[in-house]
């Protein structure tokens, strides 16, 4: 247990705050989406149809969209998009059956988005709501816990298949639907960082001596890091802050993370809650083996949230 609580310098690190208002950008890859309406009364015919079925757009015809998550910001990912709405598209000049409105506007949707990394691990729910030209987006677990931002823009490569709730779901992808890109603008609550000290980054070699420029970092060599703002740990994944991280075992931090080093985007060695604090991480990473001496710049991403840049000298 002695590498997780001599360096008690970086347990008691605190985080020079550095306020970014730039969004967290997410574009989200949906494969076989398909739209059941409401078109069946008969609750004995509803989900009974091996189909395929159709239906319209009708006002005050509940429906439910549904969806395939298969990558977000290009990578692959797993997971659901759902969404409830009603069909009432506003209109300012509407034909028999639309409701009338001062501008024409879509109907409102309560969309859900559950993300998971492709070992099955939930990375991220964020939930939208709204109509017309965007959505009003709160994170509500895993990585995006407080977010809150909006989901405007995106591409529609297929369009959305049209069935009736008379169709079997449980066929949704044997029968196919639409593909789809939709973008989220995300201000996250929390970023992660690397703690601070009053000698600097909280950051040291496997000896635990502090990196500084007088014992800087080698090209090749495993450093370890204070961080914060890295989410919920494994199994539980309470919200950060709620109760601290267990010695035995050590819980690993939940979301993907790596180190930008120079630019370039590194895996870790290592990410796991700081045994006894409540928003303390370690994280162990690798330099790379040709880095060159001088000062390189250093940050954190997890669950596609970037963080503040720090400087680190590197020796030869």
């Amino acid at each position: 247990m002695k590498r997780y609580f001599v360096l008690a310098w970086m347990a008691q690190a605190a985080l020079l705050a550095q306020t970014q208002e730039e969004p967290v950008v997410l574009t989200i890859d949906v494969e076989n989406a398909v739209t059941y309406r409401g078109t069946v009364f008969d609750a004995a015919k509803i989900a009974k149809d091996p189909g395929p079925t159709t239906s319209v757009n009708q006002s005050f015809i509940e429906g439910i969209g549904v969806g395939d998550i298969v990558a977000v910001n290009g990578k692959p990912m797993k997971g659901a998009w759902s969404s409830t709405f009603y069909a009432m598209p506003f209109r300012s000049a509407p034909t028999p059956g639309l409701p009338i409105a001062d501008f024409d506007l879509g109907g409102t949707n309560h969309c859900t988005w559950q993300i998971y990394a492709t070992d099955g691990s939930l990375l991220a729910v964020i939930r939208d709501t709204g109509a017309g030209q965007g959505h009003i987006v709160v994170g509500t677990m895993g990585g995006f816990y407080g977010a809150v931002g909006t989901h405007q823009g995106g591409s529609t490569a297929v369009p959305a298949r049209q069935a009736s709730t008379a169709e079997d779901p449980a066929n949704r992808r044997n029968l196919g639907g639409g593909k789809m890109s939709v973008v989220f603008y995300l201000y996250p609550r929390v970023r992660p960082a690397i703690a601070v000290t009053d000698r600097g980054p909280a950051i040291a070699h496997l000896d635990y001596s502090p990196v500084t420029t007088a014992n800087p970092a080698r090209p090749g060599e495993t450093l370890i890091l204070a961080a914060t703002g890295l989410g919920p740990v494994k199994p539980a994944l309470v919200p950060p802050g709620a109760a601290e991280f267990s010695a035995s075992p050590l819980q690993e931090v939940n979301a993907p993370v790596s180190v930008v080093f120079n630019g370039k985007e590194l895996p870790v060695t290592s990410k796991v809650g700081w045994p006894g604090q409540k928003s303390l991480y370690w994280v162990d990473f690798q330099v790379p083996s040709d880095a060159k001496a001088g000062m390189a710049t250093l940050g954190l991403i997890a669950t596609w949230i970037p963080g503040p840049v720090t400087t680190i000298p590197i020796g030869q």
